[in-house]
């Protein structure tokens, strides 16, 4: 598919979302300047314009996948609407849709890539602590706040990883009871 702007109207935010596309379908060895330009109808040198090499890409690339996985979700989530429980809404949104395929590509590359995998190691540290911060603020223990957040991540990571799809009739089912146990008293 072509991008309609014009090659010296693409922003480093298009080669980035390109990218987590082609991470995606094709996975990580897909990640280079020409390949990502053919997809885009565009030179490698529109590449070259944003990025210094392929590493800076994939640096890039990583905070981008942070960004977008993680920290506009915790925004979403810090504006909740007054009422709403913010793990709740948390569980809801991972839970409720799809399967996060993007992760499931950055782990695996990351199974590979030293930067990559220092990035899945910050960004789960970031939403373990940011989890724990949600159930501290509903007043339990740091310990208990620790191991439900530690428990959903895992949780949460199978599901993510799983390539076994439930009907929504019975993923809506556990996620109703996912929610009743995070809320249950310590």
């Amino acid at each position: 598919m072509k991008n309609s702007a014009k090659p010296d109207q693409l922003s480093a935010a298009d080669w980035l979302d390109q990218g987590l596309k082609t991470l995606t379908e094709s996975g990580f060895t897909a990640l280079k300047a020409e390949p990502l330009a053919k997809a885009m109808g565009v030179s490698r040198g529109s590449f070259y314009w944003h990025f210094a090499d392929v590493g800076a890409f994939h640096a890039a690339l990583l905070k981008r996948w942070r960004e977008v996985t993680t920290e506009q979700i915790i925004a979403s989530l810090e504006r909740s609407p007054e009422g709403e429980i913010p793990m709740n809404v948390l569980l809801r949104r991972a839970f409720g849709g799809s399967r996060l395929t993007v992760d499931v590509a950055v782990r695996t590359w990351a199974t590979v890539d030293p930067s990559a995998r220092a990035a899945v190691q910050a960004i789960d540290k970031r939403r373990l602590s940011y989890m724990e911060s949600l159930f501290v603020a509903q007043g339990y223990s740091p310990a208990v706040a620790q191991a439900r957040a530690q428990i959903l991540y895992w949780t949460f990571l199978g599901f993510t990883l799983s390539d076994k799809s439930l009907p929504k009739p019975r993923q809506e089912e556990i996620l109703a009871e996912l929610i009743r146990i995070a809320n249950a008293p310590a």
